[in-house]
């Protein structure tokens, strides 16, 4: 193999000069984490109403909601990605696609598309977890709480959901891994996340077994700290008599 290994790329200057390699990579990783916490913070909360709706009394609320899962759920990421970035302002009323385009630098513009997009995708893949976290219930339990008095959304607040959100989390684990994996399709439209930046240090070193293998390891590095932060939710959160609660 006459590949020659060079590992001393990380610390070189870029051609501008401004900065390091590795710089640039780990400019990629905050960009990564910063995008995937925002979109899941709004998937999470988005998920968690369409996943109520879902399982809702009213046939209207549940088939709206059942039509916005199978939307975004059945619609490929990168046909979303580039609707939410190249469609969505071009149809906008009121001028508001002309001040996104317009007054939004570059860079903000992506990061929204590539965060909205993620948190609409994910929303709807969380909303499958919580309905399935609430049927998983015993009937008893609203019947319970609507005979103490509760109305139906204290009842789904104070008695359904606590218990729904323990039983999900090793699923909803899953989906918060998957938004940091699908945070690398944002670099289709410009965005320069920690996938985007290992292909531009192939472009400007030619070193890709070198730049990609540090890529590998950061998305990995990732996949560790989630693990082990959501295995503390999850110890913390266990319900005796549920999913090995003690």
């Amino acid at each position: 193999m006459g590949y020659q290994w060079n590992w001393s790329i990380f610390g070189s200057p870029v051609p501008t000069g401004e900065t390091t390699y590795l710089a640039w990579l780990l400019s990629g990783l905050q960009t990564t984490i910063v995008l995937s916490l925002s979109a899941w913070l709004v998937a999470l909360a988005l998920g968690s109403l369409v996943g109520v709706l879902r399982t809702a009394p009213s046939k209207a609320l549940s088939g709206l909601a059942a039509a916005y899962v199978e939307i975004f759920r059945n619609t490929p990421l990168l046909v979303q990605l580039f609707s939410w970035y190249f469609v969505l302002p071009e149809i906008l009323p009121f001028g508001l696609g002309d001040a996104f385009k317009q007054q939004l630098s570059p860079l903000t513009q992506q990061f929204l598309a590539a965060m909205l997009c993620l948190a609409f995708f994910t929303s709807a893949r969380v909303a499958e977890q919580v309905r399935a976290g609430i049927g998983a219930l015993p009937r008893g339990q609203k019947a319970a709480g609507l005979a103490l008095g509760f109305t139906l959304p204290q009842t789904y607040r104070h008695v359904l959901l606590p218990m729904a959100f323990r039983l999900i989390v090793p699923p909803l684990t899953s989906e918060f891994l998957n938004i940091f994996k699908n945070s690398a399709v944002c670099s289709t439209i410009g965005l320069l996340e920690l996938a985007a930046q290992g292909r531009q240090l192939v472009d400007y070193t030619a070193q890709p077994y070198e730049s990609f293998i540090a890529v590998t390891l950061l998305y990995l590095a990732i996949n560790v700290v989630v693990m082990g932060l959501m295995r503390i939710v999850e110890a913390r959160t266990r319900v005796p008599g549920y999913l090995g609660g003690k």
